[in-house]
C-alpha cells in the first residue's frame, strides 16, 4: 500500500496544529475558570449583603482555614459567619460599595484571587462609614465546583493605594 505525499503532508500539518490547539483550549479553559471564580467572589458579597448564610456557607470548602481581618486568630469553616452575625445581631446590614479585582491566577484545580472591597455596615437609617479591605482567597476545584479553602483579609488605609 502506497501512501501519497499529500496524506503525509496532511498528517504532519495536523500533528503540528494539535499542540497549538491544545494550548489554545487550555487557555480558553483557564479564562472560563477565571470568569467563574470572579462570579463566585461577587456572589460571596451578594450573599453577605442579603444575609443569606446558607448559600454563603456553600462557598466554603469543608477544610477551610483562613484569617479574616476581624479575627484575632485564624478560623475554620464553623466560624466563618461569625463576623456577619456579630453585626447583623446589632441590627446592621451589609452593603457592598465597590469591588475592584487586583489579580487572579488559575492553575488546574487551584485558583487564587486578590481584590479590594469597599463596604459599609448600615444602621436602620442607612448610615455607616465606608471601609476598604484587601481580600485574598484560595479556591479548590473538587470536580463539581470551586470552594474557598483558604483566605485572608486586611483593612486598607486609603493613603496606601496608588
Amino acid at each position: 500500500m502506497r501512501i501519497g505525499w499529500r496524506v503525509i503532508a496532511a498528517v504532519v500539518a495536523l500533528m503540528a496544529f494539535l499542540p497549538v490547539s491544545s494550548r489554545a483550549v487550555a487557555q480558553m479553559q483557564a479564562k472560563a475558570n477565571e470568569q467563574t471564580v470572579w462570579k463566585l467572589e461577587h456572589a460571596y458579597w451578594s450573599y453577605v449583603q442579603e444575609n443569606d448564610l446558607r448559600d454563603y456557607l456553600d462557598l466554603w470548602h469543608k477544610d477551610f482555614l483562613g484569617w479574616p481581618s476581624v479575627s484575632i486568630a485564624p478560623v475554620h469553616k464553623d466560624h466563618i459567619t461569625d463576623w456577619i452575625t456579630a453585626q447583623t445581631s446589632k441590627g446592621l446590614r451589609f452593603k457592598t460599595v465597590a469591588f475592584k479585582p487586583a489579580a487572579i491566577q488559575v492553575d488546574g484545580d487551584v485558583a487564587l484571587t486578590y481584590y479590594w472591597l469597599t463596604y459599609q455596615w448600615l444602621d436602620k437609617h442607612g448610615n455607616g462609614a465606608k471601609h476598604t479591605m484587601r481580600v485574598t482567597h484560595t479556591l479548590l476545584w473538587n470536580g463539581r465546583g470551586w470552594h474557598i479553602i483558604g483566605g485572608m483579609s486586611m483593612p486598607e488605609d486609603a493613603n496606601q493605594r496608588e
